[in-house]
């Protein structure tokens, strides 16, 4: 499992993941700019992504749905707002309707996905801010925590292929 670290922090609003990637930063940069790779790892194994729009610059959407096993959908976004390659992009990431409009009724985060080398590949840090204790609350309560620590941990079979 590439999951190294899981820090909720209340009082700052975030929730931070830390994994560790036997692959250099280029490779898992590699994995977020190409939507058909993203859809591999976004989201956990049983709620497969689907990436419709995709673009990853300074101002660009990315739109996408996630499958459930009885085939709900559960689109999301994200509204791209700096972007360092190889090394970080930062974006909103919100839940939308069927048509990507944002959902009001429930959370957005900001996001800043940062990647290092770390001596044997990749350390991958991901922070999410939330606006709310209540707003990070609920997101923990749908279950980000695992639903992440799954998804990250099929990067690995990814770039071993």
């Amino acid at each position: 499992m590439p999951v190294t670290d899981i820090h909720k922090d209340i009082d700052n609003l975030t929730l931070t993941i830390t994994a560790d990637f036997a692959a250099p930063v280029e490779r898992i940069w590699q994995i977020y700019s190409d939507p058909r790779q993203l859809e591999k790892v976004w989201g956990p194994p049983e709620y497969p992504a689907t990436f419709v729009d995709h673009d990853l610059s300074p101002g660009g959407r990315t739109t996408y749905f996630m499958t459930s096993p009885e085939g709900e959908r559960y689109p999301g976004y994200w509204q791209i707002s700096a972007v360092d390659e190889p090394r970080s992009f930062a974006f909103s990431d919100g839940f939308a309707d069927q048509e990507f409009h944002p959902d009001p009724d429930l959370p957005v985060s900001t996001n800043v996905y940062s990647f290092t080398e770390n001596g044997s590949g990749t350390r991958a840090t991901y922070v999410s801010t939330y606006d709310s204790a209540e707003a990070l609350g609920k997101v923990v309560d749908m279950g980000i925590i695992e639903g992440t620590s799954s998804a990250l941990a099929q990067i690995d079979a990814l770039v071993a292929a």
